[in-house]
């Protein structure tokens, strides 16, 4: 029996969750799935500047979990830009923090901006 996947800790949800080109219909084909806790990674490491020590830290999962999501999430990035699909952020393994506690720090995102 596989080992169940552990939560990974989200600061935030994105304000939009579809990118892509403009004169694209949602056709199946031409849709990219990104969890949220993919974005999470690429938000922390490529945007905030974390390593992937760091973002793993603020996620709550290992440094070696942290490399395989983002290797995912460029993969997804990629295809989206250089075949023309639309990106939608949706569904993962993931828990949105409250923006206090010891399940926030000063890098969540929901904290420094007073998201909710």
């Amino acid at each position: 029996m596989a080992r169940p996947r552990k939560w990974r800790k989200v600061c935030c949800l994105p304000e939009s969750n579809r990118f892509g080109p403009l004169d694209t219909s949602l056709i199946n084909e031409n849709i990219v799935n990104m969890t949220v806790d993919e974005y999470e990674t690429i938000r922390l490491i490529d945007l905030e500047g974390l390593s992937q020590e760091e973002c793993a830290s603020q996620m709550n999962v290992a440094r070696t979990t942290v490399q395989g999501i983002y290797s995912e999430a460029r993969k997804k990035i990629s295809e989206s830009l250089v075949n023309n699909k639309i990106l939608m952020i949706e569904g993962g393994d993931y828990k949105l923090c409250d923006g206090e506690g010891a399940f926030c720090n000063d890098r969540c995102h929901r904290r420094r901006c007073g998201r909710s």
